[in-house]
């Protein structure tokens, strides 16, 4: 077995390969250093000084420590009929089974001005530098993008005493797309009154090159926005989105529009031996509906590589009989100064029809989000409380059958 991408989806995915009865070699290959480690506190924990590389590190269970890991290279391509990886050093490994594991980089903006000075936040790497430059006294931070992760980096740079915080986005509201009106509403609230500025509405036309040169060329000083205003800063976070790492697999015939497309089993390209997970899956939840999504929160890695896994040592040993589709129940958090985002299921689904199931607008609540009067998605917002009120929901949300088959 090899599996491309050494992140949590890959350590999942070689764990789950041995619970399910492998026995031959697994090889995980990474281009990071690193031993695959917790990604979500990058934005909080580890900006804020609370977390260290050590606190996130993830150790394999015992059941995968024969496992081999090859880090610090990539796959860089790969010939599925052959079944043969290519990887960045030159060297060539044949599978029986391939798990592809790559992941998500971030999206970067493609506006005229410099690079250097523009950070964004997906490795430990990416925070550890950002956290040097907020630390800075004084500091102007703006943020582009209004999303999950550029509102976890506004409230780290807003608690580590920069001198201004200000997120931009196109949106008129911060995580309008995931949440609908009414929570982003609320979220809106509570960061400007705490201190976080927005702009918001309008895009990014450029960014103004400052006259000092680093070894990276000049400094970005100044995000130029779509209206023709400008705002000075010494930070510039970029928080617009991922890009699916797929480039390794062009070639094969497979869609790679928006990560792997896969089945309702996580096979590619309708090779029983070739499955995906984590974030670069692109699959249909039988849980909703037959539309194949990517879906990027905390809890799709490990639930995909168990399916994945099972599914695929199944299928070498022989068995021919058809597994039951992949339905996870989509989980994730999001900590911003003292209050916390929790979600289960998929409140996306259901923004034509939101509903209040606890607590008030204006203070801490519980959002329900519904199809065809079906609760499809539970999102709450505020303290400890709030959020087990949440996992109460949870429970509705698991005894729901599947929508399809």
């Amino acid at each position: 077995m090899v599996v491309a991408g050494a992140s949590m989806g890959g350590l999942r995915a070689a764990e789950q390969l041995r619970a399910a009865g492998w026995t031959g070699e697994v090889t995980v290959v990474g281009d990071e250093p690193h031993m695959p480690y917790n990604r979500p506190p990058l934005s909080k924990d580890v900006l804020a000084g609370r977390a260290t590389f050590e606190s996130l590190a993830l150790t394999p269970k015992a059941v995968a420590a024969d496992v081999e890991w090859r880090l610090g290279t990539k796959v860089a391509a790969a010939r599925l009929a052959e079944r043969t990886l290519v990887l960045a050093d030159g060297a060539r490994l044949d599978y029986d089974g391939l798990v592809v594991a790559t992941g998500v980089r971030p999206r970067r903006l493609r506006c005229p001005g410099p690079l250097a000075g523009r950070h964004t936040v997906r490795t430990l790497a990416d925070a550890q530098g950002l956290r040097e430059e907020l630390t800075r006294p004084g500091v102007r931070v703006v943020v582009v993008g209004a999303g999950f992760i550029g509102c976890e980096v506004a409230a780290a740079a807003f608690g580590l005493g920069v001198a201004e915080v200000t997120v931009v986005d196109p949106l008129p509201l911060p995580m309008m797309g995931p949440l609908g009106e009414l929570l982003a509403r609320a979220l809106l609230r509570r960061h400007e009154e705490r201190g976080v500025r927005f702009a918001l509405g309008v895009g990014v036309s450029g960014f103004e090159a400052g006259t000092d040169r680093g070894p990276g060329g000049a400094r970005a000083t100044g995000v130029r926005l779509a209206d023709g205003r400008l705002l000075a800063a010494d930070v510039v976070v970029e928080s617009v989105g991922s890009v699916a790492n797929v480039e390794w697999l062009d070639g094969n015939g497979l869609d790679l529009s928006d990560g792997v497309l896969t089945d309702g089993r996580l096979r590619v390209g309708g090779r029983p031996e070739v499955r995906a997970v984590g974030d670069v899956a692109r699959f249909p939840n039988a849980r909703y509906d037959s539309v194949p999504r990517r879906v990027e929160h905390w809890s799709i890695p490990a639930d995909s590589a168990r399916h994945a896994a099972k599914d695929l040592v199944a299928h070498l040993a022989g068995d021919t009989r058809e597994s039951a589709p992949f339905a996870p129940l989509p989980t994730f958090w999001s900590d911003q100064h003292e209050f916390r985002l929790q979600s289960f299921g998929a409140p996306a689904l259901g923004l034509a029809d939101v509903r209040v199931l606890d607590g008030d607008p204006e203070a801490d609540l519980v959002v329900g989000y519904h199809v065809d009067d079906r609760l499809v998605g539970v999102v709450a917002l505020g303290g400890h409380a709030t959020a087990l009120s949440a996992a109460r929901h949870r429970a509705e949300l698991l005894r729901q059958p599947a929508l399809t088959s």
